[in-house]
């Protein structure tokens, strides 16, 4: 468990315990993975309260962790004077707050869903482990899957192709695999549909497979560059526009300016001005309107955030995506996605056995 961490929060926040419920959350501060249960942290042992389908997993998991039956969490009247200030997520649902505003009625609540985003921003090197494996075996399936793409698949098709892949190699998907044919791609979370590939238009894949209880992400395009030429097979290349050529070029070269930039010490705002001015000096400014990329963990999007708003400084151990895109509605969109490392110097790139 990160107890230092949390004894941080307990002390700068003047509380006299923490209430954690988030899923995500409690795996980072636990290794306990199981969908009902809330971690009580206090300057004294921690307890896990959970219900009787996890706590034998919990004894064998975490035997040092103490561990009850959930139907006894704030059970007993002294609840309600043994508490002043109590952290809690404000992600959680309004009926979960109203249940423990209930029990804890004399108690003042205390927001420490960004302390907890914090904390697990930094990943340990169990984490950076386990996310080092996810990303390549996620650029292993986008190497398998794109061969097996053939002209008169529909977007469905071929997203199930790295769907099967991911079941059989990994934990499944880390989100809903997105596969856009040609102007649909100027959808920035396009849902695969029943539009055909004709094996000339540009194809954008946004995937990620999940494995060992954290995620991974990614972004190519099946398209040609003067820079990064790709041949599907001589009866069916590539037909790019102009226009998609350019677009194409623009967004790689953002993307490769942010990766060279990226380092300890710059704020999340600092390195996605970084990408943006790239793409605004290229005349396309107003059709990047998302961030520039977010951390990935437990879960698909966590801190950092590389955005406009993003004051977070990247410190090493913290995982970011660096994905610039432009988007021509009823026209064209490109998206190229990199996972990154923080590192003491600078970044490692984490998707790069996966060429753009």
């Amino acid at each position: 468990m990160r107890l230092d961490a949390l004894k941080k929060i307990l002390s700068r926040r003047k509380l006299d315990c923490l209430l954690v419920r988030n899923e995500a959350n409690v795996r980072a501060l636990t290794g306990i993975n199981c969908d009902n249960a809330i971690l009580v942290f206090r300057l004294s042992s921690p307890v896990l309260y959970t219900d009787f389908r996890y706590i034998p997993m919990v004894h064998r998991v975490a035997p040092k962790l103490e561990c009850r039956d959930i139907r006894r969490f704030g059970a007993g009247k002294r609840n309600s004077f043994r508490f002043n200030r109590i952290g809690y997520e404000s992600s959680v649902s309004h009926a979960q707050f109203l249940a423990w505003q209930k029990k804890f009625p004399k108690a003042t609540f205390v927001d420490i869903a960004k302390d907890l985003a914090a904390i697990r921003a930094v990943k340990t090197p169990g984490e950076i482990a386990a996310l080092r494996v996810a990303e390549k075996l996620n650029c292993e399936i986008w190497n398998a899957a794109k061969a097996k793409f053939r002209a008169g698949m529909t977007e469905r098709q071929m997203a199930r192709i790295i769907q099967k892949m991911m079941i059989e190699k990994g934990d499944g998907e880390a989100f809903a695999t997105i596969v856009c044919v040609g102007k649909n791609a100027a959808e920035c979370h396009h849902e695969p549909d029943d539009t055909v590939w004709n094996g000339r238009e540009p194809v954008l894949v946004d995937m990620g497979v999940k494995l060992n209880g954290v995620c991974s992400d990614l972004t190519r395009n099946l398209t040609l560059s003067p820079s990064h030429p790709l041949t599907l097979s001589p009866s069916h290349p590539l037909t790019l526009s102009p226009l998609y050529r350019k677009v194409y070029d623009l967004v790689l070269k953002a993307n490769l300016a942010a990766i060279a930039a990226c380092r300890p010490g710059m704020t999340g705002k600092a390195l996605d001005k970084v990408a943006r001015d790239v793409i605004k000096k290229g005349g396309f400014g107003k059709c990047f309107g998302h961030s520039l990329g977010h951390g990935v963990g437990y879960e698909i999007h966590e801190a950092p955030y590389a955005s406009k708003t993003s004051d977070m400084v990247l410190k090493p151990g913290m995982l970011v995506t660096i994905e610039p895109g432009i988007y021509l509605e009823d026209n064209l969109g490109v998206r190229i996605e990199d996972l990154v490392l923080i590192t003491e110097t600078g970044c490692e790139v984490l998707s790069a056995s996966a060429s753009k």
